[in-house]
């Protein structure tokens, strides 16, 4: 069973961060904001770290302020059909790399502008990132030889190697493998 998120569970926690970081919300924070003439991100960022909202936080309330980039109004399909509307041959091997990852346990599908994490009830355990020619599928693995079809991962620090991904065929017994290895270090 898997569950898909987008940016907006993000928002909810970065509202958290401001609560726990100023103990106080975020209508109040805005309406202060809106009482100070700042006329740009940057004056709002220092006025914000004079006061000391930093981090997420102070990212939310210059959103709040200027506005929220398209990609974190957009819905988790909306983003994942986005990253292959321009290589619908992709998107067959992205759906079979999480049908592969569905098997192993609990499973949350986080959708990003131009990657999908999948996550273990503990932490993230693979990345997917459609290509121009294939699909990266990063997985975070300790103790993990480069060789064969593992490759050093370039997607993410935390994501030690990657398999290019070309067709759905290719997300096989092998690579099944590897998903479930990889979720199983992360569980």
């Amino acid at each position: 069973m898997s569950t898909i998120r987008d940016w907006r569970g993000n928002r909810d926690m970065w509202v958290r961060v401001l609560e726990s970081q100023t103990s106080e919300g975020l209508d109040t924070w805005n309406h202060r904001i809106r009482e100070v003439s700042l006329a740009n991100e940057r004056q709002l960022r220092t006025w914000l770290s004079a006061h000391g909202v930093t981090g997420y936080a102070q990212s939310l309330l210059v959103m709040e302020r200027f506005g929220y980039p398209d990609f974190l109004l957009a819905t988790a399909d909306e983003l994942i059909q986005k990253q292959y509307a321009d290589r619908t041959q992709l998107r067959p091997i992205y759906d079979a790399i999480i049908i592969a990852a569905e098997r192993y346990g609990e499973l949350v599908i986080q959708a990003r502008k131009t990657y999908v994490s999948l996550v273990t009830p503990r932490r993230t355990f693979a990345r997917v990132q459609p290509r121009r020619t294939h699909v990266d599928l990063g997985l975070r693995l300790e103790n993990c030889e480069v060789g064969g079809r593992l490759e050093t991962s370039r997607l993410h620090h935390t994501m030690r190697v990657q398999i290019a991904l070309t067709r759905p065929a290719e997300v096989d017994a092998e690579v099944q493998c590897w998903i479930e290895r990889a979720y199983l270090e992360n569980s």
